[in-house]
């Protein structure tokens, strides 16, 4: 490694200066410099500016275990190992997740719809089971609300909605967005938290007119809707953490960037076995 940073720097700093202060003998570095490169070092140039790629095109946000997938769909045989060893090298280091969601709770009060989903967080065939939930973000303007409903067979974005305010439409919209890409639906159940959104008139009317099963979380009870969270997770740790947006129009251009070039037809989700969102649903169609 000492010898490689005097290689990398020997033409902004004097060779003897940088030999004498790594404690090194320029005689020893030049028979470093003419030595043939081993097997090893030559797997390693030829899979670093591949695990770089991969690391880069999640904007930063890939560990180890994802950008391994990437680099084995490129055609490179390698390890586990072998990434994790070259991403510390080279300082390819994923944003750090949150610890953890809140403590679970127990029910306080009866809910307003049964929670007929009780955390089956999986389902056979799509428009089985969606989930709703929306999230804020900061702008130099003001709160920008997100929300999403994501297809539990896939964990899909099928619907997305944005608004500077927190209505009931903003909700429903993200649902007219949901059915719209999905077309007819039946037997779907809906599940979502007790929000005054989810339980307006509006949008519950808009359920009913579908034939949609309403299902709600049990009263702050974040666990029963943990797949959400998740992805809002995914979302403000891999995109939004960090960044500061002069303007709610800055912050939806960068959400829909996230969610339609990047989270639904690339991301690894590693409860699809690493594919990406719409590689899964494409795989089971196929089968």
């Amino acid at each position: 490694m000492r010898f490689a940073f005097i290689a990398k720097h020997r033409h902004v700093w004097p060779l003897e200066w940088m030999c004498s202060a790594l404690e090194v003998s320029r005689s020893g570095f030049h028979a470093w410099l003419t030595r043939v490169p081993s097997a090893r070092a030559l797997t390693d140039a030829t899979l670093t500016p591949a695990i770089d790629r991969s690391f880069k095109a999640s904007d930063r946000s890939y560990g180890a275990r994802r950008v391994w997938r990437d680099v084995l769909a490129e055609g490179l045989a390698c390890g586990l190992h072998k990434v994790e060893r070259l991403m510390r090298e080279n300082a390819l280091r994923a944003r750090p997740r949150r610890r953890g969601l809140p403590k679970d709770r127990a029910a306080r009060e009866a809910a307003i719809a049964e929670n007929v989903l009780d955390r089956a967080f999986e389902a056979a065939a799509p428009n089985q089971k969606w989930i709703a939930d929306f999230t804020y973000i900061w702008t130099a303007e003001g709160w920008l609300y997100v929300a999403a409903v994501i297809d539990l067979f896939s964990r899909r974005v099928v619907g997305w909605s944005m608004s500077a305010t927190m209505t009931a439409q903003l909700v429903t919209d993200a649902l007219i967005m949901a059915l719209w890409r999905r077309g007819r639906v039946e037997m779907l159940l809906h599940h979502s938290d007790q929000g005054s959104q989810y339980t307006s008139v509006q949008f519950q009317a808009l359920l009913k007119a579908h034939g949609i099963t309403c299902s709600m979380s049990k009263l702050g009870d974040v666990w029963d809707n943990a797949a959400m969270e998740s992805f809002f997770s995914s979302l403000k740790i891999e995109r939004i953490q960090g960044r500061v947006y002069r303007s709610r129009d800055e912050a939806r251009a960068d959400v829909f960037d996230y969610i339609e070039r990047f989270y639904n037809p690339k991301r690894r989700h590693s409860t699809l076995g690493y594919l990406s969102q719409l590689d899964f649903e494409k795989q089971a169609m196929q089968a």
